[in-house]
């Protein structure tokens, strides 16, 4: 008996048992789909939440110091020792393959006033007008502040944190934390994050104040190397020429502020520099996503294991009640290995109809999730492929005994079989 003609009849057997055959392969369209739907979920949720982060600021880095997070997650956000002279920043900006560096600062406020409405505890972020554009955020009406100027910029949570609405032209008081010093400003524009829903992580989404480091922000030290007294700052904002010359950039960042800055030495015992970039955030995104696909992949691989035992057992059934036939195949030559052939290859072929039916399902269902929740599509072909190969090796995995159990059945036992 020839490859070809096993497949025939091992077809013909499938088909003659088309519900049996069905309900066999549930187990394994049931697992198969788990994974492929919940992979394709991941996958798209997560580059959501890539562009949604990064957007079209992937070459901007932010250098700080600070202790280590308990969670090791990278921070974008305010925090940190202010330990970045003027000085450092001047030299940042010569380092090879940055485009621009902007220091960053902030200034508490123990609230901040519009007409007769007060709002209590307030962080003013104090930087240079290019923040906006390092920051990804556009200023939807109005202008960026001048330096020099008492002017400030809202982004739309803090224009609408007052009982009426702080609009372009009008004049905001803030009251410095440390001694009360009323700060009058007037409102110039208002910001908006360009990706929407990156301030959740960024910040933008709570009401911000934006001013000029001149004339708001007054801490200074003296600088190491230049024995002047100069403002400092917390943080550096730092944009790279290319995204491929982040990794070099920040490198050379790295031994700048180690080697010859005035923050090596005006930063705390136990806090160390950090240069983060978006790459680094997204990374711990795609671990936490790597984990939930592992999760899943486990419970659907509990999903195959009971299909391939569902298999198994259907084979077995069909082995007893082929026996007469096994029996009148050998008489008439047939040899062990065809008949082990033959019930293995029905085997195969329900593990890869389970298989290809369950990825069309699983890919059915991740794009129905996709866009219930409004997420872009992203198929993992890799997961597709290594889904399709799983079924027949489940049909292997499954037929193999009773495969066995046909091929050595006696030939004169099987023909008195009724």
């Amino acid at each position: 008996m020839d490859l070809l003609e096993n497949l025939r009849m091992s077809w013909r057997s499938i088909v003659g048992h088309k519900l049996r055959s069905t309900l066999t392969t549930l187990g394994v369209i049931i697992g198969v789909a788990a994974v492929i739907a919940f992979v394709t979920l991941g996958a798209s949720l997560q580059a959501d939440i890539v562009n949604t982060i990064a957007g079209n600021n992937q070459d901007v880095m932010y250098v700080s110091a600070s202790s280590q997070t308990e969670g090791g997650i990278p921070q974008l956000g305010q925090g940190g020792q202010s330990v970045f002279t003027q000085h450092d920043v001047a030299q940042i900006r010569q380092v090879e393959g940055v485009a621009a560096a902007v220091p960053v600062g902030g200034i508490a406020t123990s609230q901040v006033s519009y007409q007769n409405d007060s709002v209590g505890r307030q962080w003013v972020t104090v930087s240079r007008p290019q923040y906006f554009q390092l920051k990804g955020q556009r200023i939807v009406e109005g202008r960026s502040y001048r330096a020099g100027q008492r002017e400030v910029v809202l982004n739309r949570p803090a224009a609408q944190m007052f009982a009426e609405n702080v609009t372009v032209g009008e004049n905001i008081t803030l009251a410095r934390a440390a001694n009360g010093q009323p700060i009058n400003a007037t409102v110039v524009g208002i910001a908006e994050a360009s990706q929407e829903g990156a301030g959740a992580l960024t910040g933008s989404a709570r009401p911000s104040i934006y001013a000029p480091t001149n004339p708001f922000y007054e801490r200074t030290v003296i600088s190491p190397t230049t024995q002047e007294q100069q403002r400092v700052y917390s943080q550096v904002l730092v944009s790279a020429g290319s995204i491929e010359e982040i990794e070099a950039v920040q490198g050379r960042i790295i031994s700048y502020l180690t080697e010859r800055s005035d923050a090596r030495i005006l930063k705390a015992e136990g806090y160390q520099f950090e240069v983060t970039t978006y790459d680094q955030l997204v990374d711990q995104i795609r671990q936490v996503s790597n984990t939930f696909t592992a999760y899943i992949t486990g419970i659907a691989v509990i999903s195959l294991v009971v299909g391939a035992i569902g298999i198994a057992n259907i084979m077995l059934v069909s082995v007893t009640e082929r026996t007469r036939e096994i029996g009148i195949m050998k008489a008439v030559g047939a040899k062990r290995g065809d008949i082990m052939q033959l019930f293995l290859l029905e085997a195969i072929l329900l593990g890869l109809f389970g298989s290809v039916f369950g990825a069309l399902v699983g890919i059915g269902g991740g794009y129905a999730a996709t866009v219930l929740i409004d997420l872009p599509l992203r198929i993992r072909p890799l997961w597709f492929v290594v889904s399709i190969v799983v079924g027949p090796l489940v049909g292997v995995f499954a037929g193999v005994y009773p495969a066995w159990s046909a091929a050595t059945v006696d030939p004169i036992d099987a023909l008195r079989h009724e």
